[in-house]
């Protein structure tokens, strides 16, 4: 059954591409005996070569899933059977089945956690294989569950109902219920245990099956990636309908020519009379299907295994690049798929996330801000002064960790300010980091360590409390709700009862939601924003802490309210959202946190080369707007000659194309031709997420709609006039979305600012949309997923934040910096390469196949072969591949150094010039008068001539002979006056074709072969006659030359009159040295607030809620001062 599915669905693959359908109908029409013009092996024999090389493929690869799936599938596992549990295989488990499974044992199916032998019913997972990252987290049961589910009897006689969502594969949500002895209980995707994962430092746990087999989120997940093709992969396809076309033609005409011919001569000949008794319109018709079976080979069979073949090298190329390999993690470059490698060479548009992808993203806690004093380097020019702060005195202290202000130990050992302790105390409670009992440090997230650096060390937590070493003496929080971070509150919250009895809120996140829910008489505000905006001007990413104490009263209301939120099936989230919302206000701000993250080396050199190729860079980032750009001004994406426009600057003018589309009804669909920005300048456009709403029209919130329309209630009702600004009706707003590209395509950066996943991939979208160019999206996180699939191209950056942005994506590779490398040399490289195969590929076709065209008026179009039987089907497999493939592997016309020193080499790619219609048509008229010298040339010296022996030997079978001589020999040099690198394998496969070539067609014209096969090999001595006549050796010469000098004169006078920019690489002279940076210090004036911290865009723990990463540009000095900056150990810290 297995053979017979795999026989079927490959069967069905192959036939999909049109070329392989195309030939297996022409293997059909040569099976006719009345149209069958040529031997069925012609075509057979090239057919089964390429669907056997690709079903070999398939079946390897088939094979190994097939292993791959019996193997997981025969996995074991204990299922409790009859009150008992019993080891069984993967494949046999249902739901409603209670499992046991062990450490470091794979889960078999989405379980429901019961209980754990850790204490609270803990289970700690590594879901590496569900979503690449490699750092362990923690799933917990329910308390009911880990009380009352620990033995077998105990878990034999659970009766719970378990009603939850419908399979479906959001790896990031869970939503449920649990109805057990008449209470409900809520679930979530902190109780479950998801198939794919693997049990960890938990000795044993308990679970029931929720989803089994293909309902399972991460077989959900398995479902088809979108199909990507290439703009060459898009063209060939049509110009082979092209060819198509063009040989229905063909063959009609020569079909109305033998019906014409058969009418007024062939039926009065009485030596042509066949007894068959066939009208002139029939036989015409038989000689149109006789033609398609003989003019085949312009559709080339071998064109597309030829395309796989080339593109397979080239990959392996990347692959084998020691120049992108990096030493440092030992992580070598990877082309993850092998159908892309040209449109490398083709790239308009880099979509890039910052951070992790431009910057290095491992954070450091740099600064921070409390009761409106910043604390930092006091003397940032003086090496004296920044020394380490020696964290000695604190056993848990992390070597690693480093600050240089030393008055703010002082503080927190003296313990006179309450709020500097209150400070790191909320860093060591607020957050949902878990400690892992391994000797490396316990904690991860920038913040936890530092609080723990000063004193406050966070030690363990269970499912209801929080313990902590508070400086010298340990604390145990009674934790009463966690209120968990997503990508639209943008703050976490934490509700905790002190051993006192004191309920207390403490809340972190970004400054625009935070001050929005600051009690009035919340001090500090106006210092600690003016510090803030200080930490964005070095390009640190900031977090703001506050807190709020709350009755008893006020938490047991709140309480029901989340309760019932809990527990609701529909829009949980949602609800959710609303009871956090009713607590996290009239909060007390503390101060707030900066974070560092530099660039990665080779960043500004990069984007600089890439700006030069004419490739535009927008930046799609979580920042805030200041951060963001000052990271564009540190990479040189921003320059000091740009001109930056903000969202809220070019409003007026996207208003003003849309009011003129209003008042010109008749030119509504007319596309409006002035430029949106007039200035002779570069220009840069930076907008946040908020401002890209407008042109994205994304829905808000469900709160925010309800707002909205009540708003727009209260207008209607009123005399107010509606916003003209507002689109009326879809049109309008594509038009919009439109003129936003336009304009955003007419800057030389753009930086959006707060930007959520979705928004990244909708941005990427919108300019395949509208700009239909070549898109590439570089990212290294979970949110840049969406951005990386959604883009033509996707790379993917093994960095600090797991692997699944690298698993989603095309090529991947550890720095930033080799982009440039990828796209100016391998994709240059791989684009030229395609283009020079595919035109050599449609010329060699032509040549041969037109040359029966031309043949087909002098034997009263009858369908017959101007070539022997057997080199028709050799010669697109054998005598004429092997050159053109190694052109499509190895050529170069300059070397790798010089595609990276001259970056507008690349232009051609984006032009797309090198391949296209007009190109088609060269070859087209090319092949034309290629096919035209090989038949008449020949044909003229056979005529009315006279060999050695007296004898003429203008027979049929030493024309073929001569003609397929010169065809071959022509054909193998004019791909040798195409190939700009050569090597010995190149000259190997020139010399080697033609040798091929001469040696089977003795073989198969001598008097042996003709004896063991009298039918097949019919051409006996035909090679040795012809080829022992020196007249005909002199008539192969004259038509090699007359095929390949008009083309070498061509060629010259291209050169030299219409130089491309390939033609003109050694006279380029070095382009103007790169800028200097600009230092990011910004007349900030009255704007609105503004916020710098960058949070993850899912739902979950401290060490995403604690991602801020950002950079600072290292403070420039007077230069009296340089020297001494260089000399201290410290210096690279300033």
């Amino acid at each position: 059954e297995t053979s017979l599915h795999y026989f079927t669905t490959n069967i069905f693959k192959l036939t999909e591409e049109a070329a392989n359908l195309y030939f297996l109908c022409l293997l059909i029409l040569q099976i006719i005996p009345q149209i069958s013009t040529l031997p069925w092996y012609t075509t057979l024999v090239p057919l089964v070569l390429v669907l056997g090389i690709t079903a070999i493929k398939d079946l390897v690869d088939d094979l190994a899933r097939h292993r791959m799936d019996k193997e997981i599938n025969n996995r074991r596992c204990d299922v409790l059977l009859n009150g008992r549990f019993e080891e069984t295989r993967w494949m046999n488990l249902q739901v409603g089945d209670v499992v046991r499974l062990k450490k470091n044992e794979f889960i078999p199916a989405d379980i429901l956690l019961l209980s754990s032998s850790n204490p609270n019913s803990l289970c700690y997972v590594e879901t590496a294989e569900l979503d690449g990252e490699t750092n362990l987290k923690f799933k917990m049961g329910l308390k009911v569950t880990d009380e009352r589910l620990q033995e077998e009897d105990q878990l034999a006689r659970f009766n719970a109902l378990i009603m939850c969502e419908e399979p479906n594969n959001r790896l990031d949500k869970f939503v449920g219920t649990m109805i057990w002895d008449a209470q409900s209980y809520p679930l979530d995707l902190d109780n479950m245990l998801l198939r794919g994962c693997k049990i960890r430092n938990t000795d044993e746990c308990h679970g029931l099956v929720i989803f089994a087999g293909n309902d399972t989120k991460i077989m959900r997940n398995g479902g088809k990636t979108r199909f990507k093709r290439t703009l060459i992969d898009k063209l060939m396809n049509y110009m082979v309908y092209t060819i198509f076309g063009l040989l229905v033609l063909l063959c009609a005409g020569l079909a109305i020519g033998h019906t014409y011919w058969y009418e007024s001569i062939g039926s009065k000949a009485w030596y042509l009379y066949d007894g068959l008794g066939y009208s002139s319109s029939y036989r015409g018709f038989l000689s149109f299907w006789g033609y398609i079976i003989i003019l085949n080979t312009m559709v080339p069979i071998s064109l597309y295994v030829s395309v796989e073949v080339i593109r397979l090298g080239q990959s392996k190329f990347i692959n084998w690049d020691l120049q992108m390999y990096y030493a440092d993690k030992d992580t070598p470059a990877k082309a993850r798929t092998t159908t892309l490698n040209e449109q490398l060479g083709q790239i308009e548009y880099i979509f890039s996330d910052k951070t992790g992808t431009l910057t290095q993203n491992i954070m450091a806690f740099k600064k921070c801000t409390i009761k409106g004093r910043t604390y930092d380097i006091n003397f940032p020019f003086s090496p004296i002064f920044t020394q380490p702060v020696d964290f000695s005195w604190n056993k848990h202290a992390d070597n690693k960790f480093q600050f240089e202000d030393s008055f703010l130990v002082s503080c927190i050992r003296s313990k006179k300010d309450p709020q500097i302790l209150e400070f790191f105390k909320l860093l060591s409670l607020c957050h949902t980091v878990m400690l892992v009992y391994q000797a490396a440090s316990p904690d991860e997230g920038a913040l936890v360590t530092a609080a723990r650096n000063f004193g406050f060390v966070f030690l363990s937590r269970t499912q209801d409390t929080i313990t902590i070493m508070e400086l010298d003496h340990e604390e145990t929080y009674e934790m009463l709700a966690l209120l968990d971070f997503n990508s639209d509150r943008k703050r976490m919250s934490i509700i905790l009862r002190f051993p006192d009895g004191k309920i207390r809120l403490y809340c972190k996140g970004a400054d625009t939601v935070i001050y929005q829910r600051l009690d009035p008489n919340s001090q500090n505000k106006e210092t600690t924003q003016e510090a803030l905006d200080i930490f964005a001007n070095e390009t640190l990413r900031t977090l703001c802490l506050c807190y709020k104490d709350i009755s008893q009263a006020e938490f047991d209301a709140w309480s029901q309210k989340h309760q019932a939120a809990s527990v609701s099936m529909g829009n949980r989230d949602e609800a959710l959202d609303l009871v956090y919302e009713e607590i996290e206000k009239n909060l007390l701000l503390i101060g707030a946190t900066a974070i560092e993250d530099k660039l990665q080396d080779g960043v500004p050199e990069t984007i600089a080369k890439l700006a030069k190729a004419d490739i535009k860079i927008w930046v799609l980032t979580g920042d805030k707007k200041e951060t963001a750009e000052n990271i564009g001004f540190s990479c040189q994406l921003l320059t000091e000659d740009m001109k930056i426009h903000y969202g809220e600057d070019v409003n007026v003018q996207l208003r003003n194309r849309q009011t003129q589309r209003r008042n010109d009804p008749q030119g509504r669909n007319k596309k409006l031709k002035e430029q949106f920005f007039t200035e002779s300048s570069k220009n840069a456009l930076v907008i946040t997420g908020g401002w890209l709403n407008e042109i994205l029209y994304e829905k808000k919130k469900k709160r925010r709609r309800l707002r909205l329309k009540k708003l727009r209630k209260r207008y209607t009702n009123s005399s107010s006039a509606p916003d003209s600004s507002q689109p009326v009706d879809d049109w309008e707003k594509e038009k919009r979305q439109e003129d936003f590209v336009d304009m955003a395509c007419e800057c030389s950066a753009v930086i959006c600012c707060r930007v959520t996943p979705k928004q990244k991939a909708n941005v990427v979208s919108l300019v395949k949309r509208y700009k239909k160019a070549v898109t590439l999206s570089i990212g290294d996180g979970a949110n840049d997923v969406n951005m990386i699939k959604t883009a033509d191209i996707g790379v993917g950056i093994s960095g600090q934040e797991g692997m699944q942005a690298v698993m989603s994506s095309d090529y991947a590779f550890a720095q930033f910096r080799y982009l440039q490398r990828l796209l100016l040399v391998h994709g240059r490289w791989s684009y030229i390469r395609m283009c020079k195969f595919l035109r050599y590929f449609f010329y060699k076709n032509f040549a041969f196949t037109l040359v029966h065209f031309w043949f087909s008026f002098f034997n009263g179009f009858s369908s017959q072969t101007a070539y022997e039987d057997w080199f028709i089907t050799l010669y697109n497999v054998c005598y004429s591949s092997l050159p053109v493939l190694l052109v499509g592997l190895l050529d170069q016309d300059v070397n790798d150094k010089l595609s990276l020193r001259f970056p507008k080499l690349y232009l051609p790619g984006q032009q797309g010039s090198l391949f296209n219609y007009k190109n088609f048509f060269i070859s087209l008229f090319h092949g034309v008068f290629t096919s035209l010298m090989i038949f008449f040339i020949p044909y003229g010296a056979f005529l009315q001539t006279m060999g050695q022996d007296g004898e003429a030997p203008s027979d049929y079978q030493s024309f073929a002979v001569v003609a397929a001589s010169s065809l071959i020999i022509t054909v193998n040099l004019q791909i040798s006056l195409n190939t700009s690198y050569w090597t010995f394998v190149n000259c190997f496969a020139v010399l080697g074709s033609i040798a091929i070539y001469f040696g089977v067609m003795f073989d198969i014209h001598s008097a042996g072969i003709h004896v063991i096969f009298p039918t097949t090999f019919t051409f006996t001595g035909a090679a040795s006659n012809a080829l022992r006549q020196p007249y005909l050796w002199l008539t192969i010469i004259l038509t090699v030359g007359i095929c390949l000098l008009p083309v070498i004169c061509i060629q010259f006078l291209h050169q030299t009159i219409y130089p491309s920019v390939g033609d003109k690489k050694y006279e380029m002279e070095d382009e103007e040295e790169e800028r200097k940076k600009r230092k990011p210090t910004f007349q900030r004036g009255g704007r609105s607030r503004r916020s710098a911290y960058a949070f993850s865009h899912s739902r979950g723990y401290a060490d995403l809620i604690a991602s801020g990463r950002s950079i600072r540009q290292r403070p420039r000095v007077r230069p009296e001062l340089r020297e001494s900056i260089r000399e201290a150990p410290q210096a690279e810290n300033i």
